[in-house]
C-alpha cells in the first residue's frame, strides 16, 4: 500500500505532465505552498530551462524555487500565465476548496487568479461530499481580529487565532471551526465582505479547474463541471 507521502507524489508527477504541455519560452508557472506543492516544486526543476520562470505563492516556495536554480518572477512583471499548480486542505465534487492549511491563503488566490487553469493536486483523502470538516483560514488584519471573531461566531463558527502565526504580508489567521457550509460560494463573498477580512480559504467563487487525485490504484482525474 502506498503512504501518504507517495501518493502526494504521485499527484505531483502527474502536474509535471501539464508543465510538459505549455513549456515554452514565454511560459511562467504558477506555484502554491504546502507539502504536495513542495515535491512539484522539485520535479520542476527538469524544466528550468524550457520556462521563462515561476510565480511563488509565498516566502517557502520561493526559497525552494531558488533553491533549484528556478527563476522566480514578481507577479506584477507577469500579464499571463498558463496554469498555477497547488493542493488544497478539501475538495469537493464541484472542485470547491478550503485551502490555508499553511497559511498562504492570499497569495494562493492572487496567484491563482492571473492563471489560465488551476490544477489542484491532492491525495484522495482531500475529496469530500461537503466543506467544513477542514477548520476554514481566514487571514484578518491583526486590528480587526476580534471585531471578525465575533461577526464569524454569529454565521455560526468557532474562531480560534493561530497562535504563533503570522503571514508573510503581516496579518494573523483565525481558524474557523465547525462551520457548515452547504453553499460555499456565497459563505465565501460573504466572509470576505466582512471589514478587516483580507480573504478567506474558500476557494469556490474561482475554484480549481482540474483536480488530480492520487489513489492506491493510480491518478484520479477531475474536471470542474461546466455548469459550476
Amino acid at each position: 500500500m502506498l503512504s501518504q507521502q507517495e501518493l502526494k507524489q504521485q499527484a505531483a508527477d502527474a502536474a509535471l505532465a501539464f508543465v510538459a504541455e505549455v513549456a515554452a519560452p514565454d511560459a511562467v508557472i504558477g506555484v502554491g505552498t504546502g507539502s504536495t506543492a513542495d515535491l512539484f516544486i522539485d520535479g520542476l526543476a527538469a524544466y528550468k530551462d524550457r520556462i521563462l520562470g515561476t510565480v511563488a505563492s509565498s516566502e517557502r516556495s520561493a526559497a525552494r524555487l531558488a533553491g533549484h536554480g528556478i527563476r522566480v518572477l514578481d507577479l506584477n512583471d507577469v500579464a499571463w500565465m498558463p496554469i498555477y499548480v497547488d493542493g488544497a486542505d478539501e475538495i469537493d465534487d464541484h472542485l470547491h476548496m478550503i485551502k490555508g492549511g499553511g497559511g498562504a491563503l492570499t497569495r494562493e488566490k492572487i496567484v491563482a487568479s492571473v492563471a489560465e487553469r488551476f490544477i489542484c493536486i491532492a491525495d484522495e483523502s482531500k475529496l469530500v461530499a461537503e466543506l467544513g470538516a477542514f477548520p476554514l483560514p481566514i487571514e484578518v488584519i491583526p486590528m480587526a481580529r476580534e471585531a471578525v471573531a465575533r461577526a464569524l461566531r454569529l454565521l455560526g463558527g468557532q474562531p480560534r487565532l493561530r497562535e504563533d502565526f503570522v503571514t508573510d504580508n503581516g496579518n494573523v489567521i483565525l481558524d474557523v471551526h465547525g462551520m457548515r457550509i452547504a453553499e460555499p460560494q456565497g459563505l465565501e463573498k460573504v466572509v470576505n465582505d466582512l471589514p478587516g477580512v483580507v480573504t478567506c480559504g474558500l476557494f469556490a467563487l474561482h475554484g480549481a479547474d482540474v483536480a488530480l487525485l492520487a489513489t492506491q490504484a493510480g491518478v484520479r482525474r477531475l474536471d470542474k463541471p461546466r455548469h459550476v
